[in-house]
């Protein structure tokens, strides 16, 4: 038995077309009739059309929810296909709310899709959210992950919540009143630039099927009152030693208790000790400017590019040089080609955080000439939109 009651009433009779679709969980005894039209009466918000969206979505259309909603402002890329399964080759360059709205009423017309391709701020939130019956977080970053608490608090509505990064997830529900929220687990956000992105850490295809399958069973158990959700319950996987932990979480009693809604600082984006000032950046047409002042010998620079090498493979800047994140910071200067030595220095990245962390580790070894050490901001991804566009993006 669930220690809480149903989220949703019922909803109308089952058609029977329904009862015919949805015959499995009218078998099962704590679903029948009556969970099934509380599933059809339940309004569901989706957080991301990604890698945790993409089987929750679908799981959850398929399962019979009577209106899903889907928040996401990205468009499909070729790196989404790895994981992302909603999306297919066909989608690529469409937005993701599209591409998945498309995909669930193949997957079943009986259910009503709403789309916001929007991005989820502090403006937005409490509104989106409070439409809804309960939320799933399946965002990719902290900024978000701190709205969608805070904005599920203020409205009352659990929120079901996934993590997921190289061959670990992590997944629980969060109710305010009724259990812990996403503050009680992380009542700061990591300091910012340690915990890398999926772009930069990776994460295995697989690994957001499992964890995704578990936030719509979770749901599901929410709106029909069925089972022991995982309200006040951490369940950590290791997709690599094939393991499960389960971790108590209570609320923090003397947490400062949530009264809006805030964007967190944008200076969050790089870490606070790498937090640049303007004269320490470079546009991608100021960079291209240089680039060709170079070229003409009437400019003396090098260019370094801080990613992976498989990064480079995909999309590079002509001229630059290789040197590693890591690498830079275990060897610092020393790191550096030979020819960089007193002279000017521009690094680049994806999208300018790596590169903010690079600047930020060399600062030291610049001191007395700061204007010879800059980043390009927005890295290779604004150097594709605004300078070369025929080449690839990722």
């Amino acid at each position: 038995m669930s220690s809480l009651p149903p989220l949703v009433e019922p909803g109308p009779e089952l058609t029977l077309e329904e009862i015919g679709r949805y015959a499995r969980h009218l078998s099962l005894p704590q679903v029948g009739a009556i969970g099934q039209r509380r599933l059809k009466n339940a309004r569901v918000l989706v957080i991301g059309a990604g890698g945790l969206g993409a089987p929750a979505l679908q799981y959850l259309a398929a399962a019979g929810v009577g209106t899903l909603a889907i928040v996401d402002d990205d468009v499909v890329a070729v790196s989404n296909l790895q994981r992302q399964v909603i999306h297919t080759v066909a989608d690529l360059g469409r937005p993701k709310t599209d591409s998945a709205a498309d995909a669930v009423a193949r997957l079943n017309p009986l259910v009503e899709v709403r789309t916001h391709a929007v991005r989820l701020t502090a403006d937005n939130a409490v509104d989106l959210v409070g439409q809804y019956d309960l939320v799933l977080d399946g965002a990719d970053n902290f900024t978000t992950r701190y709205l969608v608490s805070d904005a599920a608090t203020l409205t009352g509505r659990p929120c079901v919540w996934g993590s997921i990064l190289r061959f670990q997830g992590q997944v629980s529900v969060f109710w305010a009143g009724h259990g812990p929220t996403y503050r009680d687990l992380y009542p700061e956000a990591p300091p910012p630039g340690k915990v890398p992105s999926c772009a930069e850490g990776g994460v295995v295809g697989v690994l957001p099927a499992t964890i995704g399958s578990i936030m719509a069973t979770e749901a599901i158990k929410l709106i029909t009152g069925i089972g022991d959700p995982l309200v006040g319950r951490v369940l950590v996987h290791d997709a690599l030693e094939m393991t499960w932990r389960e971790l108590r979480l209570d609320p923090d009693p003397d947490a400062v208790p949530v009264t809006a809604v805030n964007d967190l600082d944008p200076n969050c984006a790089v870490p606070g000790d790498a937090a640049v000032a303007p004269h320490e950046t470079l546009t991608a047409p100021e960079l291209a400017d240089l680039l060709e002042r170079r070229n003409r010998g009437e400019a003396a620079f090098t260019l370094v590019d801080v990613r992976e090498d498989w990064e480079r493979e995909l999309v590079s800047i002509p001229g630059a040089r290789p040197v590693p994140l890591q690498e830079l910071l275990d060897r610092r200067e020393a790191a550096l080609p030979a020819e960089t030595r007193g002279a000017d220095l521009v690094l680049h990245c994806k999208a300018g955080t790596r590169s903010a962390t690079a600047l930020a580790t060399l600062r030291p070894y610049f001191a007395g000439r700061e204007e010879n050490l800059r980043h390009l901001e927005g890295g290779v991804l604004a150097w594709v939109a605004q300078v070369e566009p025929e080449k690839p993006a990722y």
